[in-house]
């Protein structure tokens, strides 16, 4: 798995203060999307063992984890993030993984990468759909809380 950037102070990508990871890899092609650097999975850089260790230690001071992209579930990245998850929920039990995909829920429910996610913004980004929900780029995408006790 490459990734394109991650932010280690984000905002704007869920609740609180939270660590964004920006994989490469989107099979959706979305007209209008904002990250299209980051559709093709071999730009970026690889998404190394320290990589990831800088990355969860900063989230040792943070609220949560937040995966975005690109599509952390193209299937190029799926065990890359589903390593990721399993480590930080062991790490963080009481911390919370966001996560943006272009994939409807109902296709990527089954996912183990799922039993670590507690919410996801589902579905690809329609430019002509414009909304002022918070978390989602257009109106056709939901949030989907998956644990809520978390």
């Amino acid at each position: 798995m490459n990734y394109d950037r991650y932010y280690t102070c984000d905002l704007v990508n869920g609740p609180g203060i939270r660590v964004t990871l920006f994989v490469t890899g989107c099979q959706h092609a979305c007209a209008g999307c904002y990250n299209q650097s980051t559709w093709d999975r071999k730009s970026g850089q690889p998404f190394t063992a320290e990589i990831m260790e800088e990355l969860l230690a900063v989230c040792a001071t943070h609220d949560g984890l937040s995966l975005s992209g690109g599509d952390p579930l193209h299937p190029a990245n799926r065990a890359e993030i589903l390593n990721l998850c399993r480590v930080f929920k062991q790490r963080y039990p009481e911390k919370n993984i966001w996560l943006w995909t272009g994939y409807l829920y109902e296709d990527v429910q089954n996912l183990e990468i799922m039993n670590y996610i507690d919410v996801v913004i589902d579905g690809k980004y329609e430019q002509d759909q414009p909304t002022t929900q918070p978390w989602r780029g257009s109106a056709n995408q939901r949030q989907i809380i998956i644990s809520p006790q978390r």
